[in-house]
């Protein structure tokens, strides 16, 4: 049981009445506290001023755990004692070592990410999906959840008509000269500046979806060919940012279905039929939305009806998660309202993740215009700077070792700037901001982490027989309340679909240890006892910078 837990335990008590840990906080100033528990919310129930309710609860409260207990206006101020604190943190990582934080939530999850479409390479917002994927994936397992990892891969449709269109007219059955997401890409490209130059191209696209659901023998060829070279590139991709996707769904397989989902439903009287002859969903909530257009070709809710199906029949989890752009959130609005329509199990269990615009110092992005700057590129770009960096850094190093330790950082940088910020807000990539060894980067963590595994390297042999109440500074008391933070901040950052919750602990203890690394000495002092204490607290911070900067996809470095 943690402190939140006992403290509300210990106020539920007291005062009758079943109070939740998530009431109580930790003060934003350690001079006001540990923890603290403030009493608006009882202020209705007991009939007196919160203030009132404050300094009476610190008349009655007492626990063996607690040094001081103090009124702050309408709060209720807990002080834990420091050795307690010490020790439990401190023998909790040592004795759980990579599983702390963990937990045994017994259930199950679908995350769908990153679900590209086969007609371009892998762009920035889908290194934004990917991450946000991976890290869910990574929390939810953590805490013990069956996590799977799933993806929708767009394969049909008008704009995969497009890059084939293009190769189909210009590409004189060329085979790829480059990875080859990227040839596909070129194409698509191509299509929207021929476009601009013949507007007949685009009666031809929709000739060329019709044919291709009536099972043309030529495009379907085509299709085939063009859509193995882009999920081909895709992979290796996804490989590069660690996105581990358990089961590849293809809307191609299962397209029909949805189609007959959708005329099973306008039978029974639960969708509408428009004056074009489009199927479509809608409510006094939400305004119209088409699930089946007139020529009977298929669109993305319609897919999204049969594929949730089809999970949920073969996996029998019912919590769904969508990594979509927030742009979509009107599509899954909808889509929920009409998974409660077709009286779905799992329809109450569907949450959409949206996420923000990702600009670069240059401006937004326009995919065909050719002006994305695609996965790849980015990583390749992140990659070189990192190297250059630790070239100047370490000159005489190994050339195979640069090349590695260039990949960890860049990709570390990559990471983790772009999941320190909430998924919904839009934010400037700047890459060369994000590969600074000071300020709220990867590679600051990173470095903090190889500082800890530098001073463990040189003491030597870790005990946890040691004097907890040597740490008794309040730099280590700042550093005892973020190791024991971890647990809970995982937790939340699970449930609330925030890896930037881990982030910021991690920027937070990473701050407290480099100071308190300035001020107190650590090796050769004179007390060894108080060494053997400091040591086990490194180890603490080591532990727990390990396992949040892996919960994020990032590698954790003993040398930087």
């Amino acid at each position: 049981m943690n402190y939140k837990s006992k403290l509300a335990l210990l106020i539920s008590k007291h005062i009758d009445k079943e109070i939740s840990e998530e009431l109580i906080e930790i003060p934003p100033n350690p001079k006001l506290g540990d923890f603290a528990f403030p009493c608006f919310n009882l202020a209705k129930i007991l009939k007196k001023a919160p203030a009132v309710i404050a300094s009476e609860l610190v008349q009655e409260l007492k626990a063996d755990f607690i040094s001081e207990i103090k009124p702050i206006g309408p709060y209720v101020n807990f002080f834990v004692k420091k050795k307690l604190l010490a020790k439990k943190a401190l023998t909790k990582i040592y004795t759980n070592k990579d599983k702390y934080g963990s937990d045994s939530i017994n259930e199950g999850i679908m995350i769908e990410s990153p679900s590209p479409n086969t007609n371009k390479p892998l762009h920035l917002g889908h290194v934004r999906n990917m991450l946000l994927g991976n890290s869910i994936v990574n929390l939810y397992k953590k805490i013990g959840y069956d996590a799977k990892r799933v993806e929708i891969v767009n394969d049909r449709g008008v704009h995969i008509c497009k890059s084939m269109l293009a190769y189909q007219k210009f590409g004189n059955n060329k085979e790829p000269d480059k990875k080859s997401d990227h040839f596909v890409g070129d194409y698509y490209v191509l299509y929207n500046t021929k476009e601009k130059e013949t507007p007949e191209f685009k009666d031809e696209i929709q000739e060329m979806l019709v044919k291709w659901e009536n099972n043309d023998e030529d495009v379907r060829t085509l299709w085939k060919k063009m859509n193995n070279w882009a999920t081909k590139g895709f992979k290796e991709t996804y490989n590069r940012y660690g996105a581990d996707i358990d089961e590849h769904n293809y809307e191609s397989d299962f397209y029909e279905l949805g189609r007959d989902i959708v005329l099973d439903a306008f039978d029974k009287g639960l969708l509408k039929k428009d004056e074009n002859k489009n199927i479509y969903y809608s409510d006094n909530e939400v305004e119209k939305k088409i699930v089946l257009r007139g020529d009977g070709t298929t669109i993305y809710m319609t897919q999204d009806m049969a594929l949730a199906n089809i999970r949920y029949n073969k996996y029998k989890i019912k919590n769904m998660v969508y990594v979509v752009a927030s742009e979509q959130n009107h599509h899954f609005k909808v889509l929920f309202k009409i998974f409660k329509m077709l009286n779905r199990e799992y329809a109450d269990h569907c949450y959409h993740l949206g996420y923000g615009m990702i600009y670069l110092p240059e401006g937004k992005m326009k995919s065909r215009e050719g002006t994305v700057v695609d996965a790849d590129s980015m990583a390749n770009d992140i990659h070189n700077l990192a190297k250059n960096e630790i070239v100047k850094r370490y000159p005489d190093l190994n050339p195979k070792i640069v090349e590695s330790r260039a990949e960890s950082i860049g990709m570390g940088a990559i990471k983790f700037f772009i999941l320190k910020y909430d998924s919904m807000k839009d934010f400037v990539f700047d890459p060369k901001e994000s590969l600074s060894f000071e300020g709220e980067t990867g590679p600051y963590v990173q470095y903090t982490h190889a500082r800890c595994a530098s001073v463990l390297k040189k003491h030597g042999r870790l005990t946890n027989n040691i004097d907890f109440s040597k740490l008794d500074t309040v730099e280590d008391k700042k550093i005892l309340k973020l190791l024991e933070n971890l647990p809970e901040t995982v937790k939340k950052a699970a449930l609330e679909y925030k890896p930037s919750l881990i982030t910021r602990l991690l920027l937070d203890l990473c701050q407290a240890f480099n100071e308190y690394y300035h001020k107190h000495q650590i090796l050769n002092d004179d007390d060894k006892e108080l060494e053997k204490a400091r040591i086990l607290l490194v180890n603490g911070v080591k532990q727990v910078l390990a396992i949040g900067l892996n919960l994020l996809g990032i590698d954790a470095l003993d040398e930087m």
